[in-house]
């Protein structure tokens, strides 16, 4: 029977399907889930996918509706014209070619676990906008040579001290009927002390902005309350850039090989960050056509090519050498004019980028974490699709960009998958048996007390911890290869005649098939924690530094990993395990800094300056770093720490201490 690719977004899932097989069909063997309430009858509509037209080169893949079988009649009636283009029933569309999906929110059956909960910010209050409320006198025959305008300005120069104030030009248009609506009591709304970017009618004390971080693969935005600094309500998404690449470089290849690769990716950040907005303001506004009019100053965070993206700048440039960007330091722009559905006149201020490929998130965790301000040697890596690293303290501190691929996120591993429900996220491994015992998002107990397990895959936390419980169980070695001749039925070989261990058995999986970790999974970990232990052992040799005081990781990825599997792999230099810690979102916390003090704004833009960027790829010894950080935990360094800690546990392990 002939077969034909399929790759489902923004969940990575891929794999050969039979000629004739539907969408849904292909999408259940993959382990994708997509909503049918109806059960296949084609009248519920709800298993939409939008199919991706062109060539993928990444994925060597030509994708397109022609790839499929004709729209029919049952169809055409559940399509609405604001489903967009390129959309079908995935019950009844069936495969005759390579093809790209695209699988809506709304029609995943299990929704994507995005965690960047927002955490207690200690910092003054000082926001860039504020509201003042004005009490005019109405207008006399004997104000004829006083306007409006000049009337506002006047009040709010004797009764607030604000001089020199100006107005947006819209804002403007609007003064007279509001003035007059509100009996000539309003209140103006005033950015950077500078610009009238908001008037409304009678006293209004509610004041809010938006911080948004957005992501390779996931999109959030804290929606504050700018009087108290408190996050009034958090929402968040996947990326709906995803389907044009699950990475960085993937994407720039989309906008080199695309005519309007770049001017799709934008208005899809855009439309996503608008549907968060939407939701965000759910809980505080009243029901109207502008739905984002309550924010009045935005944030925002992102790494070098989603913030080109955003803003609609050629992303090639950076995508080769010498890899300038448009533009380093931040930027103030008015909402309209990037199309976000906030105050019209409001500013979006973009923090600014450190180089190339480390951008305005780091920056964020940058003036989140402040290194520059303490005594002891730091490591911050925020771990993700991108691994950016900063090292340092108040003397000195550089940064670099390691390249660790997808494999954190589950992508090139062969049950990879997002964090999502059914996803094994936690896995302990009995050196003695093999036999191991595991979680899965969604549920609170072990496996092994679980009438219905239904796992579906690993998400990276759980890649992490099983390569990392293998390597202490003796299944695999320091160099990562599987041992020969063990006595379990949990290792075997594939189709291939390689390797494999089988982490859960079919019976226990919502896909009908053992899960099991390939050699290949664990060289693609291995390549992933390699390119950041060799990021920051070439910062550490840049710096003078033989040891370090703490790791701190950030990211919501880094929360949801095991500081002991990380130190075992290797994936940063030893350091007392009690030294090695999460802090959250802090890309995020560093954008809500910046929208709650404008002084973090100034610091932002000066620190971004005062950075050491360092180019690792060019480094002549990076490849032999690399190389030797590819075993576990490394080929040469010593671990004391890890030692200590493995030994207080039991284990017999052979580590340098």
């Amino acid at each position: 029977m002939k077969k034909h690719k399929v790759i489902f977004q923004p969940s990575g899932s891929r794999g050969e399907v039979e000629d004739g097989k539907t969408l849904l069909e292909a999408a259940q063997s993959l382990g994708v889930d997509i909503e049918g309430l109806c059960g296949n009858k084609k009248v519920c509509g709800k298993c939409k996918v939008r199919i991706e037209e062109g060539y993928f080169e990444k994925d060597n893949l030509e994708s397109g509706m022609s790839h499929l079988s004709p729209i029919i009649e049952d169809e055409i009636k559940h399509i609405k014209p604001e489903d967009g283009p390129g959309i079908r029933l995935a019950c009844t569309a069936e495969v005759h070619g390579d093809v790209k999906i695209f699988v809506p929110e709304r029609s995943r059956a299990g929704k994507q676990v995005v965690r960047k909960a927002a955490k207690e910010l200690s910092i003054a209050l000082d926001p860039a906008v504020r509201k003042y409320n004005i009490d005019l006198a109405a207008p006399t025959l004997h104000d004829m040579t006083t306007g409006d305008y000049e009337r506002v300005l006047k009040f709010l120069e004797e009764d607030y001290g604000l001089k020199g104030l100006t107005f947006d030009f819209v804002v403007l248009k609007s003064l007279q009927d509001v003035l007059r609506q509100g009996n000539w009591k309003a209140t103006v709304t005033v950015w950077m002390d500078k610009e009238i970017i908001k008037v409304e009618p009678g006293f209004e004390e509610r004041c809010y902005g938006l911080a948004v971080d957005i992501g390779t693969t996931t999109c959030v935005g804290y929606l504050s309350d700018l009087i108290t600094g408190k996050v009034v309500n958090t929402e968040s998404m996947m990326n709906p850039q995803v389907p044009y690449g699950e990475d960085v470089m993937s994407r720039i290849t989309y906008a080199m090989t695309n005519d309007d690769g770049l001017d799709k990716m934008h208005r899809a950040i855009i439309d996503g960050l608008n549907e968060i907005i939407v939701k965000v303001v759910s809980e505080i506004r009243e029901d109207g056509p502008d739905p984002g009019f309550a924010i009045d100053d935005l944030t925002i965070v992102f790494n070098t090519a989603m913030h080109h993206i955003f803003l609609g700048f050629n992303p090639i440039y950076i995508g080769r050498s010498p890899f300038i960007p448009a533009v380093q330091n931040s930027l103030d722009i008015k909402a309209r004019d990037i199309g976000l559905k906030i105050n019209p006149s409001a500013y979006i201020h973009v923090l600014p980028i450190e180089a190339g490929f480390v951008g305005a998130d780091n920056v964020g965790v940058l003036i989140a974490e402040e290194q520059y301000k303490q005594d002891e040697m730091v490591l911050v890596i925020d771990i993700g699709t991108n691994g950016e690293l900063l090292l340092g303290n108040r003397d000195k501190i550089c940064s670099t960009s390691c390249a660790t691929g997808p494999a954190f996120e589950g992508a090139q591993i062969k049950f990879g998958m997002r964090a999502a429900p059914g996803a094994i996220e936690v896995v302990q491994i009995d050196p003695e048996t093999k036999e191991p015992k595991y979680k899965v998002i969604g549920k609170t107990d072990w496996h092994s007390h679980l009438k219905k397990v239904d796992a579906k895959g690993l998400c990276g936390s759980g890649i992490i911890e099983v390569v990392a419980e293998m390597f202490k169980a003796g299944i695999i070695d320091k160099s990562g290869r599987f041992a020969k001749d063990l006595d379990t039925p949990r290792v075997r070989k594939d189709v291939d005649g390689k390797p494999e261990y089988v982490l859960a058995w079919a019976e226990e999986t919502s896909i009908g098939t053992d899960i099991t970790i390939t050699q290949g999974d664990v060289r693609a970990l291995q390549l992933a924690k390699g390119a950041l232990y060799a990021g920051a052992k070439l910062m550490m040799n840049k710096l003078g530094v033989s040891k370090l005081d703490r790791v701190v990781l950030a990211g919501a990825f880094g929360s949801h990993i095991s500081t002991e599997a990380s130190l075992t792999l290797g994936m940063f230099p030893d350091c007392p395990i009690d030294m090695v810690y999460a802090v959250g979102n802090a890309a995020g916390d560093g954008a809500r800094m910046a929208l709650l003090n404008k002084g973090k704004r100034v610091e932002a833009n000066d620190k971004a300056r005062w950075v050491e960027f360092i180019e690792i790829a060019t480094d002549p010894t990076f490849e032999k770093e690399f190389m030797q950080a590819m075993h576990i935990p490394h080929m040469k360094d010593k671990f004391p720490n890890l030692k200590e800690l493995l030994q207080k546990s039991g284990s017999k392990l052979e580590i340098k201490g």
